[in-house]
């Protein structure tokens, strides 16, 4: 396979934080390939459709792509609700005439949570990778099992940052956020977690079928 594009389809345009990692596990399995992940913003539309299954027949429709990743936080929920409620509306999608393979993104709370295993890209995302101020981050093992990865990430970034005073109040860690993944050296770190081993698993499977398929 030449090339392959990748579409996500997120809730928001924090989620773009998954792109570097979803491409990297392509590469890991897709051997010569050239990959290419885009962020299905349908923000831009004059009526941005709500419901998951028109977002996705609306996503494939302005981002076509070999493989559609929809991304859904468990949000402390059981995880295998996010991972059904994608099944059910894709098979909908499906019914409609959107007909593509599909990889579930479903970290066990918030995307967020992927985003806490290498201090130093989260001293890199704020500018100040010879930082030294202790971030307290959990044991890898232990960060799923963080009630607000996502507090934890913004608490991590304004320390990391070393600011005080006015300009600390002035700070804005949604920005950081945004480039952690960036700056991470290693994606295999997040092996350690079970939605990325899930995930890793569904891409390799999903990139076997498409490569016997085009030869």
């Amino acid at each position: 396979m030449p090339s392959l594009d990748c579409t996500l389809l997120a809730d928001g345009s924090s989620d773009t934080a998954l792109l570097p990692i979803l491409e990297w596990v392509i590469r890991q399995h897709s051997g010569d390939a050239g990959v290419q992940c885009e962020w299905a913003d349908l923000r831009r539309l004059h009526e941005p459709p709500r419901a998951l299954v028109d977002r996705i027949v609306k996503a494939v429709e302005f981002y076509p792509c070999h493989l559609l990743f929809v991304h859904r936080d468990a949000e402390g929920q059981d995880p295998e609700m996010r991972y059904e409620e994608i099944h059910t509306a894709v098979q909908v999608a499906r019914v409609r005439g959107v007909e593509l393979p599909y990889v579930c993104v479903v970290p066990v709370r918030m995307q967020e949570a992927w985003l806490l295993l290498e201090p130093s890209a989260i001293r890199h995302a704020v500018n100040n990778p010879h930082g030294t101020a202790p971030l307290n981050l959990p044991a890898p093992h232990r960060i799923e099992a963080h009630p607000n990865p996502k507090v934890l990430l913004y608490e991590s970034l304004r320390t990391a940052s070393e600011l005080s005073g006015r300009r600390l109040k002035r700070f804005q860690p949604e920005k950081g956020a945004l480039l952690v993944s960036r700056h991470m050296s290693d994606f295999g770190v997040l092996r350690v977690l079970s939605a990325f081993r899930r995930l890793e698993g569904d891409v390799q499977a999903n990139i076997a079928a498409l490569t016997a398929r085009v030869r």
